[in-house]
């Protein structure tokens, strides 16, 4: 995945075999979390900035992939989707802001919403809206995992769950419109 940013190409990839606190690894990254320390990572991901590492995350709950919802940078800042979390952190000068766990399962993804000024996570089992200060301002769920799309909409989110069953979520509050 890469990102086109005012301060250059930014790209995600998966980084399966990294071991945190290991010399042995492929690629050294200046910067490493392991959001959950006691266990061994579903999913590790590593974040460069113009061909150059700079840092890499992982966490236990469900595995993530990268793809083209991965990641979303706004106001200079990377909001990376790590397995059940969205992470924050500033390219340049590179700091790490903050971790937060937005599902219960998986984070599948992040959005953008411009004219709202939305940022929301398509988790597995719920879909959340964060601010850029890592507080959860609402979290929504169907009555079954939604595996299908996500599409931000003029007033809410849509998404499919399992059984197809469609919900919108107002930018708002949350609340499930029909």
């Amino acid at each position: 995945m890469i990102l086109r940013t005012e301060l250059g190409d930014v790209s995600v990839i998966n980084e399966p075999t990294y071991t945190f606190g290991s010399s042995d690894n492929v690629r050294y990254y200046p910067f490493e979390k392991n959001l959950d320390s006691e266990s061994s990572p579903a999913s590790v991901h590593g974040v460069f900035l113009n061909e150059n590492p700079i840092a890499v995350f992982g966490a236990t709950g469900g595995a993530s992939g990268v793809h083209e919802h991965s990641a979303v940078f706004h106001n200079g800042r990377l909001y990376l989707a790590v397995s059940d979390s969205a992470v924050c952190l500033l390219l340049q000068p590179f700091e790490f802001k903050w971790a937060l766990c937005v599902d219960t399962a998986t984070c599948f993804g992040l959005h953008f919403h411009e004219p709202t000024g939305a940022l929301i996570s398509h988790g597995e089992l719920e879909v959340a809206r964060f601010t850029e200060n890592g507080e959860i301002l609402w979290q929504s769920s169907g009555r079954d995992i939604f595996t299908g799309s996500l599409v931000l909409g003029e007033e809410s989110v849509a998404v499919t769950d399992f059984n197809g069953d469609q919900y919108r979520f107002r930018y708002s509050d949350g609340g499930h419109d029909v």
